[in-house]
């Protein structure tokens, strides 16, 4: 199903959105495109959008499967805007947003839907799951220049850390139940990442409600749904595996030079298991087992 456009989809499929919960891909560029949304369809997303230009193209198989809705990805804080307009035409729904390349992972994800998952955590009281952005690398940037290889996905195995999270409105004291978390290319290459882009963190899911609102730095306006866990104890939490900080260090003329190999001492293949993560404390079980 193809649409001209947000504001057309709103208009004449906004009923989809009913289906939940729903998945929201945006499509930077052409990498994984296809793998991408059969992650998510596989995982349990109901409605599944795909924002992506008019000139990227789309399997067969995923042409009524999928949403498939014209976007800039350039544009002016082009995944806050789709975001929040999404949530406010769905308000109640759990939804879920993440970049082409990218694939979420969470405990027992084998053999469980999304759908249960989300349902235990709403039984905890949660609007909002914590996910890591655990980054994938090709093993050989000779043979993927870009970065990206499914069949020779590497992670860094160790090296993540937490920071307290700072509240300016109140003298800079921590705020309560969030942290900054780093690691990953972000950290390793932190001299051609921006201060503001290092962090690893993201809610990527969450129970839209009107007026919430989406940040630049994947934080959103209702502070409790940037919590990583509930006052009493700890709450589930995902991760997104993900080549998109990859990508973006090859394809940047400033760091592409410098940068032959991702791979170091603390480097692993990436076995495309829940397992994996849960080993290294990439992600947490809670009290859902």
């Amino acid at each position: 199903m193809h649409h001209p456009g947000l504001d057309a989809f709103l208009r004449s499929s906004k009923a989809a959105l009913g289906t939940g919960p729903v998945a929201m891909v945006f499509c930077e560029d052409a990498a994984e495109i296809d793998t991408t949304l059969r992650h998510h369809l596989q995982s349990g997303f109901r409605c599944v959008l795909a924002f992506m230009p008019p000139q990227f193209a789309l399997a067969p198989d995923l042409r009524d499967r999928v949403h498939r809705i014209d976007h800039d990805p350039a544009a002016d804080r082009a995944v806050p805007r789709a975001v929040d307009a999404v949530s406010d035409a769905a308000p109640g729904q759990w939804m879920f947003y993440c970049y082409n390349a990218e694939y979420l992972f969470y405990p027992f994800c084998e053999t469980r839907t999304v759908s249960e998952m989300l349902a235990f955590h709403a039984e905890e009281r949660r609007d909002a799951m914590l996910t890591y952005v655990i980054d994938l690398y090709a093993s050989d940037l000779d043979r993927h220049p870009d970065a990206v290889s499914l069949d020779e996905a590497w992670m860094d195995r160790s090296g993540y850390y937490a920071l307290a999270r700072k509240d300016p409105q109140k003298h800079n004291h921590p705020k309560q139940r969030q942290l900054d978390f780093f690691g990953g290319l972000r950290w390793r290459y932190e001299e051609h990442v921006p201060p503001a882009r290092r962090k690893i963190d993201r809610i990527s899911l969450f129970r839209a409600k009107p007026g919430l609102r989406l940040r630049d730095d994947h934080t959103f306006s209702d502070e409790e749904y940037n919590t990583y866990a509930c006052p009493w104890h700890n709450n589930l939490t995902a991760a997104l595996v993900s080549f998109r900080t990859a990508k973006a260090l090859k394809r940047n003329p400033g760091s592409s030079s410098d940068i032959h190999s991702f791979r170091w001492h603390n480097s692993t293949p990436f076995e495309w298991h829940s397992r994996q993560l849960l080993d290294l404390g990439l992600m947490e079980p809670g009290q859902w087992f």
